[in-house]
């Protein structure tokens, strides 16, 4: 039988009624999708020349998010914040010997494995976003576009650990954690929910991303891109007016 565990301050002395109760607020889901979204198309489009711009606008992207992500994780909303779910490896052992054992003990934001995993794939990105950068500036020939190589394949790797654990603890928890970060929505106490979804910040994240993409594809002309390491191709009529 699954047990229902609280933010250690606020535990509750005899288990609550559980119904769907919104627990993630909306720039987390904006930030979590968006961030699957420049990844993948990033790590998709790192071999194709003609995909230049496009990795790297991905890759600044995945930048600003994230670095969005660091100052929500402190000023955000409840389960938004780094206190509330960052508890440590032993915590984050025990949460996984929970989970092989059959018996996942559930948690209304991150368990401490899932946090683990959420720390670790921001401080990659945090890598592989620099390391592209420093690529891109040519900084140090061929040792930074090796690392920002292995530091991609790294992150991908975690991104398999993190979606095979999130399949498996839906299956042993009943529960559709996926479609739980579409709609903000868990089974939790309603004690343990957030009253507002901070929708206007998530418009904002959206437009800022959607002007960003504007502005890198303004880069690209006609014929050719001057940016990047395109080639530029020249119209070679001359005005002789």
């Amino acid at each position: 039988m699954n047990t229902f565990q609280a933010s250690p301050a606020d535990a509750p002395t005899s288990p609550a009624p559980r119904r769907l109760t919104l627990v993630w607020d909306a720039p987390v889901r904006v930030f979590h999708w968006l961030a699957v979204l420049c990844f993948a198309g990033a790590y998709l489009t790192a071999e194709a020349d003609r995909w230049r711009l496009v990795h790297v606008t991905l890759g600044y992207t995945l930048a600003g998010l994230v670095a969005f992500r660091l100052v929500w994780g402190f000023i955000g909303t409840r389960h938004a914040r780094f206190a509330d779910f960052v508890r440590g490896p032993k915590e984050a052992v025990a949460h996984l010997r929970s989970l092989l054992a059959g018996r996942p003990a559930e948690h209304a934001g991150h368990n401490p494995a899932g946090a683990l995993a959420i720390l670790a794939l921001l401080a990659l990105a945090i890598g592989v976003t620099a390391t592209g950068w420093m690529t891109q500036a040519d900084w140090g020939g061929e040792r930074f576009e090796e690392a920002h190589e292995l530091v991609a394949n790294l992150m991908l790797v975690l991104v398999g650990v993190h979606v095979a654990a999130v399949v498996l603890s839906s299956r042993l928890q009943g529960e559709n954690l996926v479609k739980a970060m579409l709609t903000g929505r868990k089974e939790a106490p309603a004690a343990q929910g957030i009253r507002h979804a901070w929708y206007s910040v998530a418009a904002l994240m959206l437009v800022a991303v959607l002007a960003f993409w504007w502005l890198q594809s303004r880069e690209v002309p006609a014929v050719g891109a001057s940016a990047h390491g395109f080639v530029v191709q020249h119209d070679e009529d001359d005005d002789d007016d």
